[in-house]
């Protein structure tokens, strides 16, 4: 009867959540873990063939990593040739990643890396789990650690003590502020001592009361903290030389999108003002002591100060333009350049100054079709940006096997109960409790309390996972469920950012509303050189949404052009899949 009735729960909330064809970018965090075994020899033949012969995607001046050779069937580690130091990296650096259980670099870190040392901006669009976070932590740990910070410098006879070297990470939300803030402590020297110290500054976690070399915050928290009125704002601001928007396409989208901006210009303004001061330096060395510096500083937050309460009073639509106006290329007209200037003075990004800041995006999605994307965006913002671009970004992974299962209202719950109760393991990866690792995907909250409900009425214990629990539950349930194995039923507030190795099987028992969210939920298995399992649920509702994934999949196409090509498709599709929920809902009404 529980059953029954669980499974009636179930099919009402897939009602209730008709396919979306338009993602809005969602939640994420991406992480390297940490894997000891080496990568298989045996590749699943039909999804490796239908990806090899297409060609990586590229982004402006982009970096793309190497593919595996016909020979061999690495798609993770970078040859055997590469090493951290033959990277640039110091042998600090190189002794912690491999005390960290790191011995080689994986393809993605290879590339970028190399770029993040230069100095440059850099965008990563790479896959999940290719390694991503390392590959920002690292060269910027090397940066901090060996470049000069300047102490000493004198002007007019007394020593200038500059600010304190900070490393920036905004995150979405509080769980992956703490993991990246794990990682970064994870570095440790051979005394077992973490070469730098990062902290957390979101949730319940007010600012470092001990200056840390990483900052990690959600850009709401580091508002909140560094808002012009307080006394730390200038001294952060100039402190700041690194920036790394992980999760970039989530961060320039939606609802973080104004507040993003916002620190950039922030971020931006403070380089012109630093690049003025020194220059006024060279011209009048006797001026520039202490008391200039201060009343500087003062004319600086009295001009933020200013700018910020015309800024509270523009438009969404002005913010928006302003991001879709903000660094274009050169090829702007004068007259485009003035109406720019004379609409917000301190906001002119392209006025040349010396550059003192780093800024470095990091994404799993990262489309750009489309003016608003994120992709498109940061191309208009950041048009120097070196791109670095994985091999299977918005692609189907060679390691990873998909089952697709068409399902309806009598046959759903028996399709999730087979899913669950089987096992996976590819050539013997998968071993002990990791082999019992399956994450359940599920559209709503309601939804998860159904599965999960199901699952429990046939003994099956599981762990749940959505934006109903707090974060205390949050984090309990995956620490459990990497403990001890198991299930976890979640909504795609786990498809992104959860580090858990091994995970050997996902279920999407709703299938996702959206390509992006798909990609995410899929890339919790088969990450850092793994294979994994999917199974894929899906109604009539969503067949269209389901063969236009894998027609993509099968033709190695990336994932958003099958809702790209034509406005017209994706209406059709929206429109199908509304008129089909209202009339299977008028149908079950009718039966009630």
């Amino acid at each position: 009867m529980i059953l029954n009735r669980s499974a009636s729960i179930l099919h009402f909330y897939k009602l209730s959540s008709p396919p979306k064809l338009l993602p809005h970018l969602g939640r994420s965090y991406l992480s390297l873990t940490s894997s000891t075994s080496s990568s298989p020899s045996i590749i699943y033949s039909f999804w490796f063939n239908g990806s090899r012969g297409s060609r990586t995607r590229r982004f402006a001046s982009a970096s793309v990593a190497p593919a595996a050779d016909k020979r061999g069937s690495d798609t993770f580690y970078a040859d055997e040739s590469v090493s951290w130091t033959s990277l640039g990296l110091s042998d600090r650096i190189s002794g912690a990643m491999s005390n960290a259980g790191f011995e080689r670099p994986s393809l993605v870190q290879a590339a970028c890396v190399p770029l993040i040392l230069s100095g440059k901006d850099v965008i990563i669009a790479a896959e999940t789990g290719s390694g991503k976070t390392h590959g920002y932590l690292v060269p910027l740990f090397d940066r901090i650690c060996t470049e000069p910070d300047g102490t000493g410098n004198t002007t007019n006879g007394q020593e200038y003590a500059p600010p304190h070297k900070l490393s920036l990470v905004l995150c979405p939300n509080v769980l992956l502020c703490e993991q990246v803030v794990r990682m970064a402590n994870g570095l440790c020297g051979d005394n077992g001592e973490p070469l730098l110290r990062a902290a957390a500054v979101c949730g319940r976690q007010g600012w470092p009361v001990q200056e840390p070399d990483v900052i990690v915050s959600t850009p709401a928290a580091l508002l909140n903290n560094i808002e012009p009125n307080k006394r730390h704002f200038l001294h952060f601001m100039r402190g700041v030389k690194y920036v790394v928007f992980d999760e970039a396409d989530m961060l320039l989208c939606g609802g973080f999108q104004n507040k993003v901006i916002r620190l950039i210009n922030f971020l931006r303004h403070s380089e012109k003002k630093m690049s003025q001061m020194n220059i006024a330096a060279l011209a009048s060395p006797v001026e520039s002591d202490s008391e200039s510096l201060s009343q500087f500083e003062s004319e600086d937050k009295e001009e933020i100060q200013n700018d910020m309460k015309e800024e509270h009073s523009e438009s969404d639509s002005e913010v928006e333009s302003l991001a879709e106006e903000t660094e274009t290329s050169s090829i702007k007209t004068e007259e485009m350049e003035t109406s720019s200037i004379k609409k917000m003075d301190w906001k002119r990004v392209r006025k040349h100054y010396e550059r003192s800041k780093q800024y470095i995006f990091v994404a799993a999605t990262l489309p750009v079709n489309g003016k608003k994307t994120a992709g498109a965006v940061l191309k208009r913002m950041f048009p120097d940006a070196k791109w670095v671009n994985g091999n299977f970004v918005h692609r189907h992974n060679p390691r990873l096997k998909e089952r697709w299962v068409e399902v309806t209202f009598d046959t759903q719950v028996d399709a999730l109960m087979e899913a669950v109760n089987q096992r996976y393991a590819s050539e013997g990866h998968y071993h002990g409790a990791d082999a019992r690792c399956t994450m359940v995907f599920a559209n709503t909250v309601e939804a998860v309390e159904a599965v999960a409900k199901i699952l429990q009425s046939s003994g099956i214990k599981c762990y749940r996972y959505h934006k109903d629990n707090s974060l205390e539950e949050r984090a309990k349930a995956l620490v459990d469920f990497q403990e001890k194995g198991g299930v976890l039923v979640c909504t795609d507030a786990a498809a992104r950012g959860i580090d858990i190795p091994n995970v050997a099987h996902v279920i999407q028992a709703d299938f996702a509303t959206c390509a992006v969210d798909f990609l995410h939920r899929v890339g919790r298995t088969a990450r850092a050189g793994q294979y994994g399992l999917v199974t894929s649920m899906y109604t009539e509702a969503n067949r269209e949404l389901v063969d236009a994934i894998r027609q993509a999949w099968e033709l190695g196409q990336p994932v958003e052009t099958a809702f790209s090509r034509k406005r017209s498709f994706r209406n059709k599709l929206k429109k199908r899949g509304l008129r089909k929920v209202k009339d299977m809902s008028n149908t079950e009404l009718a039966m009630a």
